[in-house]
């Protein structure tokens, strides 16, 4: 059984604004992607898919991108057509039971041990992912901006990346949201739309999701603060 990586890096990172989409942007001295790579190649898979936008300028000026560990494929629209672009630039490589690891590109400051702890619940056949304890109260706003509700956080999670799952059983899951018109923002949501349900893995709160500008100062301290460990 072979590990393989789906690395979603079609998006243009809108919130930032600017000509060069987030994944490029410079962190601690190297492209964000570049981090978020190198995280993910010390596990040794048997290779991993990078799906980019189809008018990607950036990719073939990364240090690394002739890597032969590394596939490129062109993405869709949305998350979850990047990652079936993933699965289909794995057909005739990936074996039906394989696993299949899917991580955001923009979470950089992934440890090797939380990956390993994810692979270690692979024979759990629902599938599983990273998450991590809510620790914020959470408020319910209209449309308005007003709060219309506390809810309660007991026995709520942040979902995290990587996710994994069979190969067969993500190629059959997003194939079934495509036709049910449903889209989900992560693989987990469209294994639990399948009827599975897929296993938590606690990770750490440090892996970090660069979403708004700020966060490129919190991701590099983060960095620091692992390297130092």
């Amino acid at each position: 059984m072979k590990t393989w990586v789906i690395v979603p890096a079609a998006g243009g990172g809108r919130r930032f604004g600017g000509p060069v989409p987030k994944q490029y942007l410079d962190l601690a001295g190297k492209p964000v992607i570049q981090h978020t790579l190198e995280r993910l190649l010390t596990i040794e898979p048997a290779g991993l898919v990078v799906v980019i936008a189809a008018d990607d300028v950036h990719w073939q000026r990364l240090p690394g991108a002739e890597d032969p560990r590394i596939l490129v494929a062109r993405g869709g629209a949305e998350r979850a057509d990047s990652v079936r672009a993933g699965l289909a630039a794995l057909a005739g490589r990936a074996a039906a039971t394989d696993l299949v690891l899917v991580h955001d590109v923009v979470r950089p400051c992934v440890t090797e041990a939380d990956i390993r702890a994810l692979l270690a619940v692979a024979d759990y056949p629902g599938g599983a992912l990273l998450a991590a304890p809510v620790s914020d109260t959470l408020k319910r706003v209209d449309d308005n901006g007003v709060v219309v509700g506390t809810e309660p956080r007991a026995g709520l999670w942040a979902a995290l990346t990587p996710q994994l799952g069979r190969y067969a059983v993500l190629v059959a899951a997003l194939a079934q949201a495509q036709q049910s018109g449903c889209e989900f923002t992560d693989e987990a949501a469209a294994l639990e739309a399948a009827g599975y349900s897929p296993r938590v893995v606690p990770g750490r709160r440090d892996n970090l999701k660069i979403t708004r500008p700020e966060d490129l100062a919190l991701a590099a301290a983060v960095l620091a603060s692992q390297e130092a460990e």
